[in-house]
């Protein structure tokens, strides 16, 4: 199986390390961002969810008429759009970007942020919430005849979505490290999405849901998610990782950033974190500065090398049985033209003669 390069656009240029500037929703940026992946050879673009930011539905459309060729893949919270309604929304893009479209299901791993958009459940009844929000979404999504659900969460009479995704089926990704999510993803999910853990926290995470997933006679591919910085040489990829930790570090004094902030809920934050604090370096090319900074909060976990040190790693996870990966960079456009030129074509290229000496030995 091939390997899956997956980035992350935003709607207007900001990072850790640079002030975001310009308008909230810079149309001309997302359009030229999404062209820079689609050139560099990214294979997908995330586009996220945050509740006091753009719309991803509308940014998703926006990228995709100025893309031909790059999918994306739409993060959605459920508890805020009915599903029978979300259904509808998410075929009708499908339909709009040719089949161009997966969507990220994210529960909420903060009870602060949830509540922000009027969702007071705890995490336990948001994932129980996501369970039964995946199983009527699907069958808005491929029932030919309409159907009546009562469940805990949402009812519907004779609910029914004229229009279908453009693909045959719409693929699910499923995101969580807590053991409700892996038991919602083994039951709805195409692909388990995993934040930049090292290779024994991801093998671990990857046995595991492979073995809920079987329960329900089901496979699930994974996704890991991880921030490279590369550099011509060792040294050179380590002063800019050491140079990338220092502006991050300012930049959020500057914001006002609580770096003492109570342990998070999030258990895929609690995960990064521990790992931070077992060292800055770890495996081989493991970098945690940036995820300490922010307490685990997100996918901050880099891989600092050149970039066949780098490719090496990803090949590691690869070996896991992780066949897509997220790459964004701290410099966002700029590190996605620079993955494009060496680090996407090389690891494809790494992947490819794995795949072909475990065939003949096969």
């Amino acid at each position: 199986m091939s390997i899956q390069f997956l980035g992350m656009i935003g709607h207007r240029l900001a990072s850790e390390i640079i002030p975001a500037s310009g308008p909230l929703f810079d149309k001309d940026y997302i359009a030229r961002f999404a062209r820079a992946h689609e050139e560099a050879g990214f294979d997908r673009i995330l586009v996220g969810y945050w509740s006091d930011q753009p719309d991803g539905f509308l940014v998703t459309a926006h990228a995709a008429a100025h893309t031909s060729t790059l999918k994306f893949l739409l993060a959605h919270r459920p508890g805020f759009v009915a599903p029978t309604l979300a259904a509808r929304k998410l075929a009708t893009l499908d339909q709009l970007t040719d089949g161009r479209l997966p969507v990220h299901i994210i529960s909420g791993g903060s009870d602060v942020e949830q509540r922000r958009d009027g969702d007071f459940l705890n995490k336990a009844e948001r994932y129980a919430r996501s369970d039964e929000f995946l199983a009527v979404l699907k069958q808005s999504l491929e029932s030919s005849q309409p159907y009546d659900h009562k469940g805990h969460f949402y009812q519907a009479e004779q609910a029914f979505s004229a229009i279908k995704p453009a693909q045959k089926k719409l693929p699910i990704y499923f995101g969580g490290s807590s053991q409700e999510a892996i038991d919602v993803a083994a039951r709805h999910a195409d692909v388990f999405a995993l934040w930049g853990e090292p290779l024994k926290g991801a093998e671990e995470t990857v046995r595991n849901v492979r073995a809920a997933a079987a329960q329900h006679g089901r496979e699930i591919d994974f996704n890991i998610s991880f921030r490279p910085i590369i550099g011509k040489t060792e040294k050179e990829a380590w002063e800019r990782a050491e140079h990338i930790r220092e502006l991050a570090e300012k930049q959020l004094h500057d914001t006002g950033f609580a770096f003492g902030k109570p342990k998070p809920q999030s258990v895929g934050a609690q995960r990064l974190l521990a790992a931070a604090n077992e060292g800055d370096r770890l495996d081989k090319v493991l970098w945690t500065g940036v995820a300490k900074l922010v307490q685990g909060g997100y996918n901050s976990t880099a891989l600092v090398g050149t970039a066949d040190q780098v490719s090496d790693a990803l090949l590691d996870y690869y070996r896991l049985g992780i066949h897509s990966v997220l790459i964004r960079g701290f410099d966002p456009l700029n590190d996605a033209v620079e993955y494009g030129e060496e680090l996407i074509p090389l690891t494809r290229e790494k992947v490819a003669a794995l795949n072909a000496a475990n065939k003949r030995s096969a």
